[in-house]
């Protein structure tokens, strides 16, 4: 990537708003591209957090293992966002495992760096407070959902969320536009296979989500899954 594609890429990122282009252009400078395949991993939950990474492009899944062994995906990453940088921003090991889901490259910047730049930057200091503030909101909305909904409204707030961070309007609804297997979802709503499988299946006969080959899925009517969310 050059300079000018790495600034307006950065723009869009959290960490560094509010700086002038001319200062993302420095930020941007200061990045290493690390391209990576599908299936590969930038690290590995427990490593140490040496790294802060920004997705350019491809996308990638991040995957947390449980004492008790089971694997959880926390969530799906694309263009512009972030991946390690709370790790790093806090001096903890990584806590989860990014896979990548196919071939794509990301800009990253050593912890040494990222301390450089909030001094030469404040506003990236600043937003840093908001952005590891909104990674601990987002954890605890997660564990809410777990604690009190229902398996549907599990499954229907994450369809939700995933639409809103990466989906794509397309002329039957909207579309999450990467592979999302049920195995996935199931794991991101802590419940199992079947029940996934079963929900999905009721829903697509309903009208509300459609299933296409390339594993995509759309979403046909994103109210009745909202009020699913709410009210299941």
């Amino acid at each position: 990537m050059d300079i000018g594609s790495r600034t307006e890429l950065l723009r869009s990122v959290g960490l560094f708003r509010g700086l002038e282009r001319e200062d993302l252009a420095a930020v941007a400078e200061a990045a290493r591209e690390q391209p990576f395949s599908r299936d590969e991993t930038l690290f590995s939950q427990g490593d140490d957090a040496t790294h802060g990474f920004v997705v350019g492009w491809g996308r990638i899944r991040l995957d947390k293992v449980t004492p008790e062994g089971q694997n959880v995906v926390l969530r799906h990453m694309g263009p512009g966002d972030m991946i390690g940088i709370v790790a790093v921003l806090r001096r903890i090991p990584f806590p989860a495992t990014p896979v990548a889901l196919e071939d794509g490259l990301a800009l990253s910047w050593s912890a040494g760096r990222f301390a450089e730049l909030m001094n030469r930057f404040p506003p990236i200091a600043l937003n840093a407070i908001d952005v590891v503030g909104g990674r601990v909101e987002e954890l605890q909305r997660r564990l809410q959902e777990v604690a009190t909904q229902r398996v549907e409204q599990r499954i229907a707030a994450t369809l939700l969320r995933l639409a809103n961070q990466s989906g794509r309007k397309v002329e039957d609804g909207i579309e999450i536009p990467f592979a999302l297997s049920r195995q996935d979802l199931a794991e991101m709503t802590a419940t199992t296979l079947h029940t996934v499988s079963r929900t999905l299946s009721a829903w697509d006969s309903e009208g509300i989500v459609e299933s296409r080959r390339s594993s995509h899925l759309v979403i046909r009517r994103p109210h009745r899954l909202a009020e699913i969310a709410e009210h299941a």
